[in-house]
């Protein structure tokens, strides 16, 4: 394990921004695996309390995977081969594995301020969408109204996500 926080945080930054590039660039299962071994490397080397952060990553894909799977039903988001999505891809399952991690490391500060993450999440959360889609992943058919639903959807999960990790997991609090 790193002993340094400043080293698990850059570490926890860096493999984040690598597993999202990567899902986003490759999506597939192979895209997925990989970010599973980052997570691996992450319980390995940064997390300290793994077995409570599992529990929180895990509380947190399922509710980013249903808002995603909601935005792929209702055609809020698309992917962009056109192809019909029924639940949210493996990859993009993989994004939201990654990003939990960085609620209790990278981006703890973020819950440090009250009003941040409702100020924060509704302009990052979509901004990440948009970049999938101008990279050739995803689609936002209506791109206003897409981004209309996704800073709605952010503004209420990110701070729910934030609010579950201090009550429901106060251990994980740095």
């Amino acid at each position: 394990m790193i002993t340094s926080e400043t080293g698990r945080n850059v570490l926890n930054f860096v493999l984040f921004q690598t597993g999202w590039l990567v899902c986003v660039l490759y999506p597939g299962l192979a895209a997925a695996g990989l970010v599973l071994a980052f997570l691996v490397l992450h319980f390995v080397l940064v997390s300290q309390k793994p077995g409570v952060e599992l529990q929180f990553i895990g509380f947190g894909v399922v509710l980013g995977g249903l808002m995603d799977t909601l935005w792929f039903r209702t055609g809020v988001l698309a992917l962009d081969s056109g192809q019909e999505v029924l639940a949210a891809p493996p990859w993009l399952i993989a994004i939201w594995i990654i990003f939990m991690t960085t609620l209790c490391h990278s981006l703890h500060w973020i819950g440090q301020r009250p009003w941040l993450p409702w100020v924060l999440a509704p302009i990052a959360g979509p901004f990440a969408y948009w970049s999938a889609s101008q990279l050739g992943i995803v689609a936002l058919p209506e791109l206003s109204v897409s981004l209309l639903a996704m800073a709605a959807g952010w503004m209420a999960l990110f701070p729910l996500l934030l609010f579950i990790r201090r009550h429901l997991y106060p251990e994980l609090a740095l």
